[in-house]
């Protein structure tokens, strides 16, 4: 008898691919990639040494992810967003949030308000730290934790599609300098909650998103080539 043949990809590929995938988003999350950026397979596959079949799988996750958009005839860019597409992200987020709050108001306890004053403690640390990425990436986790505790699979999983779209946006028209406000800001929404005033919390997560929308400098789309080994060199070791 003979044994069928496994069809799941070897490890050491599904590895590969995501230190790939991982490099692209980080390139998106640190601003690098700017709006408009045409991402191309050959150039990419003969940066990270793979097949152009795995690059565009990589892409291909990242559209499904609206980290990317794939455009008719022209392939896979960053997002160009519309002022109305910036707009109806942040009203969306207005409401997922105010309701999330208000079924959270029931159910708070030390244990999410440790674990939400911990995450902004972490905010502050990569802000200072400089990490561009890992700023936008904890931002948004923010607001996925306080989501989760709901254990509600269909608002998480709404608030995730939201916050991709978002959190590229962030990444791409908002100054780095400004993702300190924002750590504020949170902090402020876990005093509120924290002295269990949900309307309080409410009123300033509505204003928090505000902040965010009217922070973004929308630009024209890039029309160049980007220098790609530039924008996925590691940085140089510290000191």
């Amino acid at each position: 008898m003979t044994m069928r043949a496994s069809k799941r990809p070897p490890k050491g590929d599904i590895e590969t691919d995501e230190a790939v995938y991982t490099a692209i988003l980080d390139a998106i999350l640190a601003g690098r990639l700017v709006a408009g950026t045409k991402l191309a397979e050959t150039p990419l596959a003969e940066l990270f040494g793979v097949s152009r079949e795995r690059i565009r799988k990589v892409l291909h996750r990242l559209v499904a992810e609206r980290r990317l958009e794939a455009v008719t005839n022209r392939g896979v860019r960053v997002p160009c967003p519309t002022p109305d597409d910036v707009r109806a992200i942040y009203q969306a987020h207005r409401v997922l949030e105010a309701g999330i709050l208000v079924e959270l108001a029931s159910r708070l306890d030390d244990a999410l308000l440790g674990r939400l004053a911990d995450h902004v403690a972490c905010e502050r640390q990569v802000a200072a730290d400089g990490d561009r990425a890992a700023s936008v990436r904890l931002s948004g986790q923010f607001h996925l934790l306080i989501a989760d505790s709901l254990g509600n699979t269909e608002l998480s999983a709404a608030l995730r599609d939201l916050l991709s779209r978002s959190s590229v946006m962030v990444s791409v028209f908002e100054a780095a300098a400004d993702s300190i406000c924002g750590t504020n800001e949170h902090a402020a929404i876990v005093e509120a909650l924290r002295a269990g005033n949900i309307a309080r919390a409410i009123a300033l997560s509505g204003d928090h998103f505000r902040h965010i929308e009217t922070r973004l400098r929308l630009k024209m789309p890039s029309s160049g080539r980007p220098d790609l080994s530039a924008i996925f060199r590691p940085p140089a070791p510290a000191g």
